[in-house]
């Protein structure tokens, strides 16, 4: 027996639930409904096993990075699903990928009446580290590995590594990157350390005039692969760290008459809807969005419950999604 019970036997939203338990703002006819099925089920919040320490206001601050992004819906939903059975709801700053809007919205987070916060960022600043330092109530951490707070993140180093390899043994022997800015350890810097293992385990020289960095966009990724195809000796695979990027890097590619996988290969990650749709499929890595998301409100409800909790890191794996942009028997 959970608030969506109540809520359901009610007729009433787990939001008026949690106002009803928490002395909020409910209209007496609501009241005397909720009242009635606490008194049917004889449910007591505060003998439930799911129940968390009193809420001051039940609303959970979630700061994400792009509000169209496909990964970021996939993690709020995921985020939403678990707290909203817990009768929370979610208060969502977008921050266009503003560094310091991030940090912004940490800090008014910290100063005002949240029961928690959930943070994607695309990196983590000194200033970040600062205001993280004084929040005054639990925050996880999703997409990057934070020192001192519960994180869920994923293999980023591993999943750039098994696609790059994975061009590599398809018979790749000039393969380039576009990254994206490294100050983002998950999908800049971790990204790219698994692009130049692959290619230092196979004796391949890491050419700095093969490596762009991309903004998170298709049409920054045709910019880069525009300047990578006008190198002397083009490269015959592209890393590429998103699957928008890989979009973008494809069409350019296909502009300049080049066959795929037959001239060059892409990958991307992120299995996105865009990279099943290109005009040949992008092979890419699945991550596990929507689990980090699961994952991290779960963390945030565990801290809710343990004020001294231990902190702790979930890295989540990934799989190698193998599509028409690597397979060398694709007729494009």
């Amino acid at each position: 027996m959970n608030i969506s019970d109540i809520a359901k036997l009610a007729g009433v939203s787990k939001s008026a639930v949690s106002r009803y338990f928490n002395d909020g703002y409910i209209s007496d006819e609501k009241r005397e409904r909720i009242r009635e099925a606490v008194e049917q089920t004889g449910y007591d919040p505060n003998n439930s096993g799911r129940k968390v320490r009193k809420k001051i206001t039940s609303l959970v601050g979630v700061i994400i990075p792009k509000l169209s992004s496909e990964s970021c819906a996939k993690v709020t939903e995921g985020i939403g699903e678990v707290l909203d059975n817990e009768g929370y709801q979610l208060l969502l700053v977008n921050t266009s990928y503003n560094s310091s809007k991030e940090v912004e919205s940490l800090d008014f987070f910290r100063n005002n009446r949240v029961d928690g916060v959930i943070l994607l960022s695309s990196a983590i600043t000194k200033l970040h580290m600062t205001v993280l330092k004084k929040m005054r109530v639990p925050t996880i951490v999703v997409g990057q590995n934070v020192a001192g707070f519960s994180c869920v993140c994923h293999d980023d180093e591993g999943a750039a590594y098994a696609l790059t390899k994975l061009m590599i043994e398809r018979g790749a022997a000039r393969p380039a990157i576009i990254g994206v800015d490294r100050m983002d350890t998950a999908a800049g810097q971790a990204r790219y350390e698994g692009f130049s293992r692959a290619l230092s385990e196979s004796g391949i020289t890491h050419r700095t005039e093969y490596v762009e960095t991309a903004r998170f966009t298709a049409d920054s990724g045709y910019d880069k692969a525009n300047r990578l195809l006008s190198q002397p000796i083009p490269p015959d695979a592209v890393f590429c760290a998103t699957d928008n990027i890989a979009a973008g890097a494809m069409l350019c590619c296909l502009e300049h008459g080049l066959k795929i996988p037959d001239d060059i290969m892409i990958t991307g990650v992120g299995d996105s809807q865009v990279g099943s749709i290109t005009p040949v499929p992008i092979t890419t890595a699945h991550l596990h969005y929507r689990t980090s998301g699961i994952e991290a409100a779960k963390m945030l409800l565990e801290e809710l419950r343990k004020k001294d909790s231990v902190r702790r890191i979930l890295k989540l794996e990934y799989d190698i999604v193998e599509r028409g942009s690597t397979k060398i028997n694709h007729i494009t």
